[in-house]
């Protein structure tokens, strides 16, 4: 049973920090800050450069601010040594990175968009996965961690809107996580940041602005590895990940109209994921819907429809549904055809409880 709570001892930092095990065990009575999702990463970096010496922040145009501003004022404050712009070169960048935490660097890479990831695909897949394992754990690149924006944003078309992350969810020795909000994003990232494994932290770019909280101002991390539900519900249960949880929110509330009540996850850690918390909710609901932007055809909602219905087969009431993008390239007029939205999750949950 993993404790809700818990104090932690860091060797960085000779300080105490948080750990909890989602982001509703926070105290209320903890001093907060409003806080949008780019200022909650900037935020998280920050206190890992202030808390860590041995932390370094680098990417394309990251010295500046990054394009979306994640790490505003963080080379004025800690020097050109420490946070300092790339080359424009993926394959580099993850290089570097893996090189560096191979000595104990604390390596935070960012990736400026996750469509322009696949030069480090390489990198990423051939080498830091597997850096631990070849060497016979003599050697790890495990303090690297690599952010990228992902997502649909409205105006991105093909180059500036996938959702890459099912390619990364398929590599043993990789860990893949997308927040959802603010609150819940400082605290995965610097949980992803500080875990002993190579992480890539996937951040929606929709919410950068477009999602607001009020954020505990201390240290405090969110476990990994742990599936949150938002809503407790006993009908139907929803999963889904990053901005598309905003999405299977909505049309939770549009089913409660029809007296459906509907169970809300969010998958949070993508890989490993936490089939456990899933399977304990189909087998209350007897029926799932699983939800994300990626296109439907071998992205992760087929990984977790067949390991749910290895597991809850017998208490399943309808056929587990994927309600996902379509198996195209992400389209600039036609996104709002393409995205699953909650007029399909909608529909989706009717036709589960019909069946």
């Amino acid at each position: 049973m993993i404790s809700k709570f818990s104090r932690v001892f860091s060797k960085v930092d000779k300080k105490f920090f948080a750990t909890y095990r989602t982001a509703k065990d926070i105290p209320a009575n903890l001093e907060r800050e409003k806080m949008n999702l780019f200022t909650a990463v900037n935020n998280a970096l920050d206190i890992t450069l202030q808390t860590d010496s041995k932390a370094l922040l680098f990417g394309e145009d990251v010295k500046f601010g990054g394009v979306f501003r994640c790490s505003l004022g963080l080379n004025e404050k800690y020097g050109n040594d420490r946070v300092f712009n790339t080359p424009l070169c993926e394959q580099g960048i993850a290089a570097f990175g893996i090189g560096l935490a191979s000595t104990g660097v604390t390596a935070v890479a960012e990736i400026q968009f996750a469509d322009y990831i696949f030069p480090a695909f390489d990198q990423l897949v051939n080498e830091a996965a597997k850096y631990r394992y070849r060497s016979g754990n003599q050697f790890n690149c495990g303090s690297l961690t690599i952010r990228t924006p992902c997502g649909a944003v409205g105006h991105g078309a093909h180059y500036h809107s996938q959702s890459p992350e099912a390619y990364f969810a398929h590599t043993p020795g990789l860990k893949v996580v997308i927040p959802r909000d603010p609150v819940q994003c400082k605290g995965l990232l610097l949980a992803a940041i500080r875990d002993k494994n190579p992480v890539i932290f996937f951040e929606p770019k929709a919410l950068y602005r477009g999602a607001e909280d009020m954020v505990p101002k201390a240290d405090y991390e969110l476990e990994l590895h742990v599936a949150d539900v938002v809503k407790e519900g006993t009908d139907v249960t929803l999963v889904a990940w990053g901005a598309q949880m905003r999405v299977i929110s909505e049309a939770a509330a549009m089913a409660e109209k029809d007296g459906i009540s509907c169970e809300v996850i969010d998958l949070q850690t993508l890989y490993p994921y936490d089939l456990d918390t899933l399977c304990q909710s189909v087998n209350k609901t007897g029926r799932c819907i699983i939800s994300h932007e990626a296109p439907i055809t071998c992205g992760l909602g087929a990984e977790l429809t067949a390991a749910i219905q290895e597991k809850c087969f017998l208490r399943l009431e309808a056929p587990i549904q994927r309600i996902c993008g379509y198996d195209t390239p992400f389209p600039l007029v036609h996104e709002p055809i393409y995205l699953p939205d909650k007029f399909k999750v909608y529909e989706g949950i009717k036709k589960a409880v019909k069946f």
